[in-house]
């Protein structure tokens, strides 16, 4: 199997490799509220999915064969986008807790002043 096929799969590593660090040296606990954190993401990924099937079905966009796994899911979608959908938003609220875990209560949310 080339290395190509492996192209958005290492995109998505290069994001976990970037943010995911901060749960284990900083300890800011997404991981620990997974269904917290998906409770924020699912509903969010859904429409753009769908989104996603319209998209390819319709020709706007498509999947470069050559860079995918060749993994697909309903609607033909690549296992990576599904991937991509959970991992990059995840990604950006492990960033967003790192940096209020820096900046010392930095309250957002639901949490008490």
């Amino acid at each position: 199997m080339p290395l190509l096929k492996f192209g958005y799969l290492a995109m998505l590593a290069f994001t976990v490799v970037g943010s995911f660090w901060l749960e284990l040296i900083l300890k800011i606990g997404v991981l620990r509220r997974i269904k917290r954190a998906l409770l924020s993401i699912v509903p969010v990924a859904i429409p753009f999915i769908i989104w996603d099937a319209y998209a390819v079905k319709n020709g706007h966009w498509k999947f470069d064969p050559e860079q995918i796994l060749g993994i697909y899911g309903p609607f033909r979608i690549p296992l990576e986008e599904f991937l991509f959908f959970l991992i990059v938003p995840m990604a950006a609220i492990m960033t967003i807790e790192g940096v209020r875990t820096v900046k010392k209560h930095w309250p957002v949310g639901d949490e008490k002043l």
